[in-house]
């Protein structure tokens, strides 16, 4: 009886004992998808042009419109950075402070050119 709880308590102890050394493997391999050695982080000029809106979509349907600035949706009524929008149309995004969004801004102005 002693002899058998001797055994159990002694595989016991080699299963947590194994345990712990794949844990403390795992612990030590690298993510393979985190960038690698000497990569640098975008995180602080992200945070940093936070404050500058970008019109990223409308989206139009029968009974309402949808704007997508910094890749957060508003509708019409909606406020921006405290702002309010006032239209939402195929064309654009207005804002009650007189702000105007346009998709595609750098191919509409060269149109016909």
């Amino acid at each position: 009886m002693l002899l058998n709880k001797m055994k159990s308590g002694l595989t016991l102890l080699i299963t947590c004992a194994g345990m712990l050394i794949i844990t403390v493997q795992a612990q030590s391999l690298r993510d393979p998808t985190q960038p690698g050695v000497g990569a640098v982080s975008n995180s602080v000029s992200q945070q940093q042009g936070t404050d500058t809106l970008k019109l990223n979509s409308v989206l139009i349907s029968d009974n309402s419109a949808t704007a997508i600035f910094n890749n957060k949706m508003f509708t019409l009524g909606d406020r921006v950075q405290g702002v309010k929008i006032v239209r939402i149309n195929a064309s654009g995004v207005w804002l009650a402070d007189g702000r105007h969004f346009t998709l595609y801004q750098a191919v509409t102005e060269t149109k016909g050119q």
